[in-house]
């Protein structure tokens, strides 16, 4: 097998590392350091049947695997992971997540039912009823707590400031969490925006942090929009524009959506009554 993937990142868990590069400026080539992001494998392996494989930062690998379980429905609570193993390769790396019984019974009957895998985001949905995981019930003691515009651009404007890997590499994606001030109080990044809310809600859930917002520095897919109400969180504000269908399961879900915040500027595609304009 040839060796793709750098030994240091595997076992160091190191998200970027230095590489000598030929850069051609002011007419000439120059021999100088450059900061690449990382990418691995990760295996989730659920009480010892491998479930997915994902390319992804390897960093804040606990964080993942509990924000992936969660808005992948595969658990429903915390409390359902008993624990996260990790074991790395020499082309990879496994997290082996030890859940409840009744959990990993409905895993399997899921798993039955899948006809293959691709790299679309439906794999695994065997009828339409199966494309989207949605929560049954909103959570409400925090839901719709009136957010002020100027918060959602304050969180803009800080999680600039927080993105260390992206100030390296210039190649990853970040998901914070802000309180209703807007105050940036958590960032998790990843070479994957998808990772990177996955290990935000992973974070977030093993504190029980709840209330305020969600921000992404990517676009609003509809998986984004899935995964925030997966979560039991009613705002997810991105830098770039959404899909129709994120939009419409925003509508329907209570989920506030905003789109190309930045700039002093937003656009609110779903729920906009939530925002203040003081």
């Amino acid at each position: 097998m040839a060796d793709w993937f750098a030994e240091d990142a595997l076992s160091q868990q190191l998200s970027a590392q230095t590489y000598a590069v030929r850069q051609w400026r002011n007419g000439q080539f120059l021999t100088v350091d450059d900061r690449l992001a990382e990418e691995v494998p990760i295996a989730l392996v659920y009480n010892g049947v491998s479930h997915a494989v994902m390319l992804a930062s390897p960093q804040d690998l606990e964080d993942f695997a509990l924000g992936f379980s969660l808005t992948e429905g595969i658990v429903q609570q915390k409390s359902d992971v008993y624990g996260v193993e990790m074991q790395v390769h020499a082309n990879g790396i496994e997290l082996h997540i030890e859940i409840a019984t009744e959990q990993f019974v409905n895993l399997k009957a899921r798993r039955r039912s899948m006809v293959g895998r691709t790299g679309c985001g439906l794999c695994g949905a065997e009828s339409l009823s199966q494309v989207f995981r949605l929560p049954e019930q909103v959570d409400t003691q925090h839901a719709q707590q009136p957010i002020a515009v100027k918060s959602v651009l304050r969180a803009h404007q800080e999680i600039q400031a927080l993105q260390q890997l992206q100030r390296q590499t210039g190649a990853t994606h970040a998901c914070a969490w802000a309180d209703v001030t807007g105050a940036v109080e958590m960032v998790r990044e990843d070479v994957g925006r998808h990772n990177a809310l996955d290990k935000l809600i992973g974070a977030l859930a093993s504190q029980d942090r709840r209330g305020g917002f969600v921000l992404t520095t990517s676009r609003a897919s509809y998986e984004m929009v899935q995964k925030v109400a997966m979560a039991g969180f009613d705002m997810l504000a991105a830098i770039s524009a959404p899909t129709g269908l994120a939009v419409r399961i925003a509508k329907a879900n209570r989920i506030t959506l905003l789109g190309f915040v930045r700039d002093q500027q937003l656009v609110a595609y779903a729920h906009a009554d939530r925002l203040t304009e003081s």
